[in-house]
């Protein structure tokens, strides 16, 4: 008696749905059952009962292998518009057996998983590609079996879905390119340390005329001292529109995470900086601009 309660416990939460091998069944019982009537033959008798008995035990089979899973949204991945990203959902099954032939659905986004272990629990990633920056909140989300005999769509709802902060694409000049259209170079500067060819790329405040004068262009160098604390972004300077800015704040932000540079950002109404704030905390401002 506990078992059959715990089968209608089970039952209440899994969603069921024919497909169109249901209707095929269908049309194949009707035949046998025509054959056996006109002619009386054992053997079709046999079959149709057969093919009866396994149709009728797929419902109660496939009821079982997803209706003990338990299932959420974990986290993310760092997220960019228009770039390929996971979203990580974690299933646990309950039951004593493996749950097979699992697919996780996130409104048009899926992913299968073919056996989840008993008793244990897996990260499932789901890859998605956002489009837009902002806040990515989805409608629904589910999981979906098929087992054992593809002639029922077994659903069981997850409660909570996928919700994630996507970011600016990073794209435009890389930072040593900024790096480069600096009046001075990122540090400070001590005496005069000697000349060097003129490459085509220093900025003209750097070039050393009396060297230009006698035909060989050279560029004055200097020593640094030390590194300067911080470099400094500015939002109307980084591009042409909104979007193109916020993209190249994107990707110089990256790369002072990946080399550990320290920088300010100075957005319209307020000033980000690495010091105060943490990468992904500048990032999600950047997303909800």
């Amino acid at each position: 008696m506990r078992s059959f309660r715990n089968f209608i416990r089970i039952r209440k939460r899994v969603t069921q749905r024919a497909t169109i091998y249901s209707l095929l069944v269908v049309i194949l019982l009707f035949g046998l059952f025509l054959e056996a009537y006109m002619h009386n033959f054992n053997l079709v008798y046999i079959t149709l009962f057969f093919v009866f008995a396994t149709a009728f035990s797929a419902g109660p089979f496939g009821i079982l292998n997803i209706g003990q899973l338990e299932a959420g949204f974990s986290h993310t991945q760092r997220l960019y518009a228009g770039e390929d990203g996971n979203c990580l959902f974690r299933v646990s099954n309950l039951s004593t057996a493996p749950a097979w032939a699992i697919t996780v659905h996130c409104d048009s986004y899926a992913t299968q998983a073919m056996r989840i272990e008993a008793e244990s629990s897996s990260l499932i990633a789901l890859s998605i590609s956002p489009q837009k920056r902002g806040r990515m909140h989805s409608d629904e989300c589910w999981l979906q079996s098929f087992f054992p005999l593809s002639t029922v769509r077994f659903v069981l709802p997850v409660e909570k879905c996928c919700e994630a902060i996507i970011y600016p694409r990073p794209s435009g000049k890389p930072l040593s390119s900024f790096l480069s259209q600096q009046e001075r170079p990122f540090g400070e500067e001590r005496d005069f340390d000697g000349l060097s060819p003129y490459s085509g790329k220093e900025s003209l405040s750097r070039i050393h005329w009396a060297s230009v004068a006698k035909g060989e262009p050279a560029v004055k160098q200097f020593a640094h001292v030390m590194e300067t604390k911080e470099l400094v972004f500015d939002f109307y300077r980084s591009g042409r529109d909104d979007e193109s800015r916020l993209s190249q704040l994107t990707l110089w932000v990256l790369e002072c995470e990946r080399t550990r540079e320290a920088f300010r950002i100075n957005m319209p109404h307020k000033v980000l900086k690495s010091n105060q704030e943490s990468v992904d905390a500048i990032l999600e401002y950047l997303a909800l601009y």
